[in-house]
């Protein structure tokens, strides 16, 4: 979806040729102007831009913003892995009760680190991702990022990621075109000692879930709707729409909030 911006590309400080020519070819490809690295800083003094693409030498694709650096790297779905094979548990997989054979919509696709995690488990995850530029950086790491884990490499390999409301999106989907739908909108009141997350938050979209768009979600999956939250926040308060399991983190505060489409209340 195209936002409007005052943003441009760019390369990291003393670049390879490879890294120009790619900071070059994705200003074409993503209709963004090209900024030599050297006269960045001077925009942003002047006001002439908010934030800008950064193409290393590695070729990867990042954005600079408010003196952070947002950009993809599965590292959370890693060390999440880990911990399931340690602890044989993860609150989102009893939320989700995922089999091989399911397709998983991620209305809410952000950085991917819940989507990596889940593809391993399913076959298919589609997803997501109404900010322009999260978008950006997230389906260029998505094509290029290779990971020393097997699986995370297989797990990428299953995603499919649309720069789409997921109002809209939804509301093109046939009925029971999902085995499951997850949604983790923005928090109200999040933890911002989460630096993963910081970078994104000026991009990201802050459209909540209501009733209506339940309904759909309902509509367009076969098995459950699982909606994340957090235990202070008052998503679940707002919403009329009776929900068949609720699973909480005691640690983290995480809510996960399911309805299962067997139910006869829903």
């Amino acid at each position: 979806m195209r936002e409007k911006c005052k943003c441009v590309i760019t390369t990291s400080n003393n670049p390879s040729k490879e890294a120009v020519a790619e900071a070059r070819a994705l200003s074409q490809t993503l209709g963004i102007p090209y900024l030599n690295r050297r006269h960045v800083g001077e925009k942003l003094k002047n006001g002439l831009i908010e934030f800008f693409y950064v193409v290393d030498n590695n070729l990867q694709l990042s954005i600079s913003i408010a003196g952070q650096r947002l950009f993809f790297h599965p590292g959370i779905a890693k060390i999440r892995m880990e911990n399931f094979k340690r602890d044989g548990r993860d609150y989102l997989l009893e939320a989700l009760q995922p089999e091989s054979s399911d397709i998983v919509y991620d209305a809410t696709f952000g950085l991917g680190m819940d989507a990596i995690f889940i593809a391993h488990f399913v076959s298919k995850v589609v997803g997501t991702e109404v900010s322009e530029h999260i978008y950006n950086v997230v389906s260029y790491g998505l094509k290029h990022y290779v990971a020393k884990k097997d699986w995370i490499n297989e797990a990428i390999r299953k995603i499919e990621l649309y720069n789409e409301d997921m109002r809209t999106f939804a509301s093109r989907q046939a009925d029971k075109s999902f085995d499951i739908v997850y949604c983790d909108p923005m928090f109200e009141n999040p933890k911002y000692e989460s630096s993963a997350l910081n970078p994104l938050r000026p991009l990201a979209s802050y459209d909540s879930v209501d009733d209506q768009l339940i309904s759909e979600f309902i509509r367009i999956a076969r098995k459950r709707v699982v909606i994340k939250t957090l235990e202070k926040d008052t998503l679940l308060d707002r919403l009329k729409t009776p929900f068949s399991r609720v699973i909480k983190s005691p640690k983290s505060g995480l809510v996960f909030a399911c309805i299962e489409l067997s139910d006869k209340s829903v």
